[in-house]
C-alpha cells in the first residue's frame, strides 16, 4: 500500500467514526425506510401507475420521491464538512501530522458518498426481496438496477456540489444558504418550472430543453421514466422532445453520465482550491 493510500485509509477511518458517532447513516437509513414503508403500503394495491402495479409501482413511486430527496440529503451531508473542520481547528491539527491535503479531501468525500449510497442500495434490494418472498410479487429487476445507477449518479452530483460549497464558502451560515439555493434550483427547474419560465418570458423552446438537460435532477428523472414510458409523454413537451431526439438509451446515458460529470467537475475544482488556499 502506498503512502497516499495509507493516508486516505487513516482519514477515512477517522471520518467514518465521526459519521457513525453522529448517527448520520442511521438517519439516512431511517429516512429511506420510512419512504419505502409508506410506498409499500400504498403501492401494493391493485390499481396501476403508468402500467406498473405491485412491486413495480412501489419502486417507481419510491424513485420519484428519491429524485427530490437525494439531492437534499447529499447537500446536507457534505455542505459543511470542510468549513466546519476549518473553523473548529481540525484541519490545523490534522495537517500537523504527515497527512496530505489531497488525502483528507478524497477520504472525506468517499466516506460521505458511501454513507448515502450504501443504505440506499441495501434498502432497495431488501424491498425487492421482500416483495418477491413476502408478497409473491414479480420484481422488475431491470428497472431496479436502472434506478440504483441513476440514484448513485445523482448522489455523486450533489456530493460534489456540496463539497465544493463547503470548500469555497468559509462561513457555515452562508454555506447553508447556498446549499438550500442549489437544492431549490434543482427541484424548481424541472418541467413545471421550465414551462412557467417559457410562458412568462417567452423563452425559446430550445433554451428550455437545454436547461432541462443541464439540470441533474431533471436528467435523472427522465432517465428513470424512460425505462417505463419510452416516449416520456408524462413529462410534457420537454420529455417528448428529448425522448424522440435521444431515445431511451440516450436518456439513460444522459441521466447517469451528466450528473457524474457535474459532481466530478465540482469536486475537482474544490480540490484545487483546497490544496492552494489557506487552512484558516
Amino acid at each position: 500500500m502506498t503512502s497516499l493510500a495509507r493516508e486516505v485509509a487513516s482519514v477515512a477511518r477517522m471520518d467514518l467514526a465521526e459519521v457513525l458517532r453522529s448517527r448520520w447513516m442511521v438517519f439516512c437509513g431511517a429516512v429511506y425506510a420510512l419512504l419505502a414503508g409508506a410506498f409499500v403500503l400504498v403501492g401494493m394495491r391493485e390499481s396501476s401507475l403508468l402500467g406498473f402495479s405491485g412491486m413495480g409501482r412501489v419502486l417507481l413511486s419510491f424513485c420519484h420521491a428519491l429524485v427530490l430527496l437525494l439531492p437534499l440529503l447529499a447537500l446536507t451531508a457534505t455542505g459543511q464538512v470542510v468549513n466546519r473542520a476549518r473553523e473548529d481547528g481540525t484541519l490545523e491539527l490534522l495537517f500537523s501530522l504527515p497527512v496530505r491535503r489531497g488525502a483528507f479531501f478524497v477520504a472525506v468525500s468517499m466516506v460521505r458518498y458511501a454513507a448515502l449510497v450504501v443504505p440506499l442500495v441495501v434498502l432497495m434490494v431488501a424491498m425487492a426481496v421482500l416483495g418477491r418472498l413476502g408478497f409473491g410479487q414479480e420484481v422488475p429487476w431491470g428497472f431496479l438496477w436502472r434506478a440504483l445507477a441513476v440514484s448513485a449518479a445523482l448522489l455523486l452530483a450533489f456530493v460534489g456540489l456540496g463539497i465544493a460549497v463547503s470548500t469555497l464558502v468559509r462561513s457555515q451560515a452562508r454555506a447553508m444558504i447556498w446549499l438550500l439555493t442549489l437544492w431549490a434550483l434543482g427541484v424548481a427547474l424541472i418541467d413545471f418550472g421550465l414551462v412557467g419560465l417559457m410562458l412568462q418570458w417567452r423563452l425559446d423552446p430550445r433554451t428550455v430543453f437545454l436547461l432541462a438537460a443541464l439540470n441533474p435532477v431533471q436528467a435523472a428523472r427522465m432517465a428513470l421514466l424512460s425505462g417505463v414510458t419510452p416516449d416520456l409523454a408524462v413529462l410534457g413537451p420537454v420529455g417528448f422532445f428529448l425522448a424522440h431526439r435521444l431515445g431511451g438509451a440516450g436518456l439513460f446515458a444522459v441521466g447517469t453520465l451528466w450528473p457524474v460529470a457535474v459532481g466530478l467537475g465540482a469536486w475537482a475544482h474544490a480540490l484545487r482550491r483546497f490544496q492552494r488556499s489557506d487552512l484558516v
